[in-house]
């Protein structure tokens, strides 16, 4: 049986019929993992996988959006040097060879995350000739990116007011509507039919000292399926450190934990500190990012990960469970993406929804409100492209 199921892998899904009609294969069904396996090498290794990619971008086979994806997968399946046979084999087959060979044909390709999530899987397989021009297309992406969120994220932390004080200095954005409009009541023009304020009270700004100043932390799942995720999450990473008014912490996890807060200077070098692939161990990350908690009710997290851990679930709950009941504010984010529906483990997702924490997917251009609901501590709105 298991030889039957190892010659139906090599073969792929078109010896399907074949083998459902030899009697002695009905009653070999392949585990999820063999199913995984199996769609991993059909996305490479079927008739229909060759993509010629030309210099516009344009390509006439079937283009692979989730290529970053079943690269992660094979890295969790095979062992190192039968991954290396597949990469180079995806890279010949699928459309890429072009790409990392000729610098030229990538300098012409139109910014697309997906194919740079791709590449980033396959950053090892760069020839040294083509180096400068992957690099080149990963920093337009970056500055694609930053261009559409640096201003919106630097406005939402520098409007952060501290509710428990007022302030004599008058800013329209940090309005104490409540506290005014109570104590302008005895104004009310019956005339007018509405208040006249003899003084207009103003939330306090927050206070930029060490003591007072917000962590953020965000937490970055790096296997395969999370290429989106990992560029946006670096961008983000790069303009919140910036802003002195908080002090960010970037930590990217697999089966073992990188701290790569020190690259917060650079995008596109923090987006290489990334090694996309390989198991997910989120229970240790946690740990990990726990021990940067300096105070926790002053500190956000945000656990970014498609949640299919391969460590101790249980250990993981009970992680999140502790770090959120010491005041922690934390936010699980299956996805940053525009890529529609995201790939997660479900029945994760209800377990740790039901320990009070936020768990959806968010696309990017509402990272900006996310982050002004959690640090103000407002009521988390869900919609089409803020999905619970």
């Amino acid at each position: 049986m298991e030889q039957i199921t190892r010659w139906r892998l090599i073969l792929g899904n078109e010896v399907e019929e074949k083998f459902a009609s030899i009697n002695d294969c009905l009653n070999v069904p392949m585990s999820a993992e063999e199913l995984l396996m199996d769609n991993a090498l059909d996305e490479i290794y079927s008739s229909d996988s060759f993509v010629e990619i030309g210099g516009n971008g344009a390509g006439n086979g079937r283009s692979f959006p989730k290529a970053s994806k079943w690269l992660g997968d094979i890295q969790n399946m095979f062992d190192k040097d039968i991954v290396k046979i597949i990469q180079n084999d995806a890279i010949e087959r699928c459309g890429l060879k072009k790409l990392l060979l000729e610098p030229s044909v990538l300098d012409n390709m139109e910014p697309d995350i997906n194919l740079a999530a791709t590449i980033m899987l396959l950053k090892n397989q760069v020839p040294e000739k083509s180096k400068e021009a992957v690099r080149n297309y990963i920093k337009r992406i970056v500055e694609e990116i930053n261009k559409k969120m640096a201003n919106d994220v630097r406005r939402v932390i520098s409007a952060r007011v501290n509710k428990t004080k007022h302030s004599p200095i008058p800013a329209s954005s940090a309005i104490d509507f409540k506290y005014t409009i109570k104590r302008n009541l005895k104004n009310y023009s019956t005339e007018l039919e509405t208040i006249i304020p003899e003084k207009v009270y103003f939330f306090d700004r927050t206070n930029n000292s060490d003591a007072n100043k917000w962590t953020i932390i965000l937490d970055v799942d790096q296997s395969g399926s999370m290429g989106d995720s990992v560029i946006y999450s670096s961008v983000l990473s790069c303009i919140l450190a910036s802003i002195s008014a908080i002090k960010t912490k970037i930590v990217a996890f697999d089966t073992n934990i990188v701290d790569l807060t020190s690259k917060c200077n650079d995008p596109v070098d923090l987006l290489y500190g990334f090694n996309l692939g390989g198991g997910t161990d989120i229970h240790k990350s946690l740990v990990y990012c726990n021990s940067l908690v300096e105070n926790p009710s002053k500190t956000l997290m945000f656990l970014i990960s498609d949640l299919e851990e391969y460590g101790n679930t249980s250990r993981m709950l009970a992680q999140l469970k502790f770090m959120k009941e010491s005041g922690i504010t934390v936010v699980c984010l299956l996805a940053i993406s525009d890529q529609g529906t995201p790939h997660y483990d479900h029945s994760m997702a209800e377990k740790i929804g039901k320990l009070d924490i936020p768990c959806f997917a968010c696309s990017p251009n509402r990272l900006p409100e996310l982050l002004d609901c959690a640090l103000n501590q407002k009521e988390f709105i869900i919609s089409d492209t803020l999905k619970k």
